[in-house]
């Protein structure tokens, strides 16, 4: 079975798996052929493929010849064609916003899984792509915003006068925001959090944030990990708690995200318009419409002196960690699907190789994309 690395279309910096990944792979019995350049975003030249073991070839010669394809981000329609039925494919690939691309890729008869859906349990967590990149992404948007913000972080005294501490407010508490926490208490921050699940205030607290707590969230310990959507008269209850607490907060790092769903707008510009001259906002769930109502998707802007930032793609400024991570849990999951001689083996009776399959056999077959569209 050849094992093929795809390059990532530009603007993603990282790579499916890295040279030592590599190395692992191929002591599985994996042979291992990789895009020429592939890696070299990640700084992982063609050479240190070579060397683990892997041989460098054209796109074209991937898709003629692989038998599992790899590469995060989706592939363009001008690809898919290109690709030979029955060939697997995995990457990161948002089944829940993309029906007409997962529709094509089934129509090309290709075995599709997308590591975004794999269920949320704790045999998965070695394979959880979106608790790995998120924990960078979460760790980068604390150090994107301290390079914006005009001021410091941590609170000084010196013969000139004494510095207060910035305050950081955090809205969400998934893996993202948590790592956020733990990064702005690292720098001296005051941190506050929200977050719609009170299960979550341990964590919180433990990594020395506040946790605000809004009374009567809809129960989310059913969602598999997932945020659910909340009843207008809560989300009315949060923003007028998010108006207390962003008014006085100089950094604000937005992660609230529903698989599926346009992200929650949980700051309005009347919370904005309260907001501190020079503050700065990273808005993490800007891939999916924003927290922020000026939210645009990878772009920077200036609000009446706020400064808001949409990008959801932070892991991809960290490319060495995020792609060693990212390797990690893809050779994880491959040890799923194939046998110690290294041919494939998928097992749709295992919940993590049939959660994660969104196409097979020329159809649509993951049952919650299908009951997601009513398919």
């Amino acid at each position: 079975m050849i094992i093929g690395v795809l390059r990532e279309p530009e603007g993603e910096n990282r790579v499916s798996l890295i040279p030592e990944t590599v190395k692992q792979l191929i002591a599985l019995h994996g042979e291992v052929w990789v895009e020429s350049n592939a890696g070299i975003r990640a700084f992982a030249d063609d050479s240190s493929y070579q060397q683990a073991g892997a041989t460098i070839h054209t796109a074209e010669g991937l898709y003629s010849n692989a038998g599992i394809l790899l590469r995060i981000q989706p592939p363009q329609r001008s690809e898919i064609s290109q690709i030979r039925p029955e060939t697997v494919l995995i990457g990161v690939f948002q089944p829940l916003y993309q029906m007409d691309l997962m529709q094509q890729l089934a129509g090309a008869n290709l075995i599709v899984f997308s590591m975004d859906n794999i269920p949320r349990n704790t045999r998965a967590q070695s394979m959880d792509v979106l608790s790995s990149q998120a924990n960078i992404a979460g760790y980068r948007a604390i150090l994107e915003a301290a390079s914006r913000y005009s001021r410091y972080f941590p609170m000084l005294m010196t013969a000139a006068g004494s510095i207060p501490p910035a305050k950081v407010l955090i809205l969400g508490a998934g893996v993202a925001g948590l790592q956020a926490i733990a990064t702005a208490r690292r720098l001296g921050a005051v941190v506050e959090v929200f977050d719609t699940r009170p299960a979550v205030k341990e964590e919180v607290m433990s990594l020395g944030g506040k946790f605000v707590e809004v009374e009567g969230a809809a129960d989310a310990s059913r969602a598999g990990g997932y945020a659910v959507e909340q009843d207008q008269a809560f989300q009315e209850r949060q923003k007028a708690r998010i108006a207390e607490s962003i008014a006085k907060s100089d950094i604000v790092i937005s992660t609230a995200q529903i698989p599926g769903k346009n992200a929650p707008v949980l700051v309005t510009r009347e919370m904005l318009d309260q907001m501190k001259l020079g503050s700065v906002i990273i808005d993490l769930a800007a891939s999916t419409g924003g927290n922020t109502e000026v939210t645009r998707k990878g772009e920077t802007i200036q609000y009446n002196g706020v400064t808001v930032i949409g990008n959801s793609d932070l892991a991809s400024l960290v490319p060495s960690d995020a792609s060693k991570l990212y390797g990690k849990n893809i050779l994880n999951f491959l040890k799923l699907i194939l046998d110690p001689a290294g041919n494939l083996k998928m097992d749709f009776s295992d919940n993590l190789v049939d959660g994660t399959c969104i196409c097979h056999g020329g159809q649509i077959t993951n049952e919650r994309v299908k009951k997601f569209f009513n398919l």
